[in-house]
């Protein structure tokens, strides 16, 4: 479960810091914001102590006032479905309980991933690793040097890919320190980085950790994950044209979700609005079908209409790929359009 973060004196910390300290944990004080009346809307206490909620000012910004199905809204509100026991879904639905070492996940070939924070800056209601053993994986220097002490013995690799949780809400600092680390292993010569964190918290993409990615040797490309346009704002667009001015490639991958981005049209802006914040769509994946998150469910048939006609409306490079991940296959399962 990703943890949440209690701080008590915030005038000291970095700007996107002061904003996940002061992110929201309550379904009232967030539809309080929203000018919405819990009348109008269901939501379910009981989901938000199995799976706490978490959302940060600058997210629920984006979300358009008194409107009960905006789509932020949805992907961030605990729900009385997410109690629903499916025999079809799973606590562990990609199988990555068990660790080659603790922190590291060892699934492909040539990558590696790197579990570097057990926290979220913000708690998504289909999160596929909402009941992921972060306690048992927790990374400090030490078990670091486990983890470099692994990849010399696997040269096959040379990617790491570092996730979490956030692997952004990991400080600057520690950030450097990995970097320099991981860049001393000749083998490498990728690293990537799958956040959401900028996404909430534009403020998190800081000078410095700019130009920690400019000094790196390896090739860096971020990963974001955006599921809807409506979460690209200009504070987001100005973070991202730094982030491309320090070299980085950046990538998304979204995921299918009912009553979220379900129809050509949203997804089809998506697309176009990644492109405007120098983002290419990545992968587009069905659910990962984790015990909590049915509700969000996409028929594989009806993924595949809307990708074909996405096609249709924009040029390839727009237009991701539709995938899944099996646990256990060597690689992302990429399914056709009909």
């Amino acid at each position: 479960m990703a943890q949440i973060i209690t701080v008590n004196n915030t005038d000291e910390l970095p700007s996107w810091q002061k904003e996940l300290a002061n992110a929201i944990k309550n379904p009232l004080q967030l539809l309080q914001l929203l000018d919405i009346s819990p009348q109008s809307l269901q939501f379910s206490d009981a989901a938000r102590k199995s799976f706490p909620m978490l959302v940060p000012h600058p997210f629920i910004r984006k979300m358009k006032k008194g409107d009960i199905n905006d789509p932020l809204l949805k992907q961030v509100l605990p729900v009385a479905d997410e109690q629903l026991i499916s025999p079809d879904y799973s606590f562990d639905p990609l199988q990555e309980h068990e660790s080659a070492v603790p922190g590291l996940l060892h699934k492909y070939k040539s990558r590696v991933l790197l579990i570097l924070k057990s926290g979220c800056a913000v708690n998504c209601r289909y999160c596929f690793r909402r009941h992921f053993p972060y306690q048992d994986n927790n990374i400090n220097k030490k078990q670091l040097q486990e983890i470099i002490t692994y990849l010399k013995a696997h040269p096959e690799v040379n990617e790491v890919i570092l996730s979490g949780g956030d692997p952004l809400m990991s400080k600057d600092d520690f950030l450097h320190y990995l970097l320099k680390e991981l860049s001393l292993l000749p083998q490498l010569t990728r690293l990537r980085v799958h956040t959401r964190l900028p996404v909430v918290i534009p403020a998190r993409i800081t000078e410095q950790l700019c130009e920690i990615l400019k000094q790196t040797r390896l090739n860096v490309v971020f990963v974001l994950h955006i599921n809807h346009g409506n979460e690209i704002d200009r504070d987001f667009k100005d973070a991202m044209l730094k982030l491309k001015e320090a070299g980085v490639q950046l990538l998304n991958q979204g995921v299918l979700l009912k009553g979220v981005n379900d129809n050509s049209q949203a997804l089809i802006a998506l697309s176009e609005a990644l492109f405007d914040a120098h983002i290419l769509p990545y992968y587009l994946f069905l659910l990962d079908k984790v015990q909590g998150a049915q509700h969000f469910d996409l028929a594989e048939k009806k993924a595949q209409q809307l990708i074909q006609e996405m096609s249709i409306a924009l040029p390839g490079y727009l237009v991701p790929k539709l995938s899944r991940e099996i646990a256990g296959q060597k690689s992302k399962t990429v399914i056709n359009s009909l």
